[in-house]
């Protein structure tokens, strides 16, 4: 009588494009609203995120001119914390996969 033989399982390693798909960035997408000043949008990113205040100045003006600017990306987690800073401020924010 044979012993049975037991089979190697091997775990198949996902190919570049999956993992690319996987580990897409997101985004932090903020949004015009009728609501907060220029100055104070402005303001936000610098405190929130360092921005120095040239940087800032060009996002807040994307956002007023073109309805939304990219702020952050990062792993989920980041920019859903991001998200949520924001809205603390008052800001319109959504995230995004990045594409």
């Amino acid at each position: 009588m044979t012993t049975p033989v037991e089979h190697e399982r091997t775990q198949v390693e996902p190919t570049g494009a999956e993992t690319a798909a996987e580990d897409r960035p997101w985004q932090t997408v903020v949004w015009n609203d009728p609501v907060n000043l220029m100055s104070y949008v402005t303001y936000v990113f610098q405190k929130l995120f360092g921005f120095s205040r040239d940087r800032a100045t060009k996002l807040m003006l994307d956002v007023h001119h073109k309805g939304k600017a990219i702020v952050t990306s990062g792993t989920k987690d980041k920019v859903e914390a991001d998200v949520a800073k924001l809205h603390a401020a008052g800001l319109w924010a959504t995230m995004q996969k990045s594409s």
